[in-house]
């Protein structure tokens, strides 16, 4: 049985745990330690996630699984362009995945964003990542590729579009 709500400041711990858990198995074969180790300390750090969620700089929404948190996603409208809302997190524990929660929270999101009048869900997705798939079967489609510098890194993703 699961559940899905708001995220709160308290809920920071939990969503750090989620991102750790996730990330090295997702992200280490395809980017290497350093820059997963990298990219972990700059974006998912108690002070980053605690000021995101405070500031409502993004909306996290935490699904649990008989009462403990296992999956999470982060939305936004998005700055440049009013229809669009942009999906910028999303993570289910690797023990979890399978079992539709991901295809949850993107519903969940899209629900948002059609309350709040938006008519496309936006995100990024790592150009090697396995997720690409599940996104495309979810309606995603590629509208063009991104490469974005992060310290010494770079993030070389696409940007998939779906219509609300």
């Amino acid at each position: 049985m699961y559940l899905i709500r708001e995220a709160t400041v308290a809920d920071v711990d939990d969503i750090l745990q989620i991102a750790e858990q996730t990330w090295w198995p997702t992200y280490e074969p395809l980017l290497g330690k350093e820059q997963v180790a990298y990219m972990l300390g700059e974006l998912y750090t108690a002070e980053k996630i605690g000021r995101q969620i405070s500031e409502k700089q993004q909306i996290f929404l935490l699904l649990m699984e008989d009462g403990q948190p296992v999956a999470f996603a982060a939305y936004s409208p998005r700055q440049e362009d009013a229809e669009i809302y942009k999906l910028h997190k999303l993570y289910c524990l690797p023990a979890t995945q399978g079992k539709g929660y991901g295809k949850i929270l993107i519903n969940a999101v899209a629900d948002k964003a059609l309350e709040a009048g938006k008519r496309m869900l936006e995100l990024n997705v790592n150009r090697y990542n396995n997720a690409k798939s599940f996104y495309e079967r979810m309606g995603f489609q590629v509208i063009y590729e991104e490469d974005i510098p992060i310290g010494q890194y770079w993030m070389n993703d696409y940007v998939m579009r779906k219509k609300l």
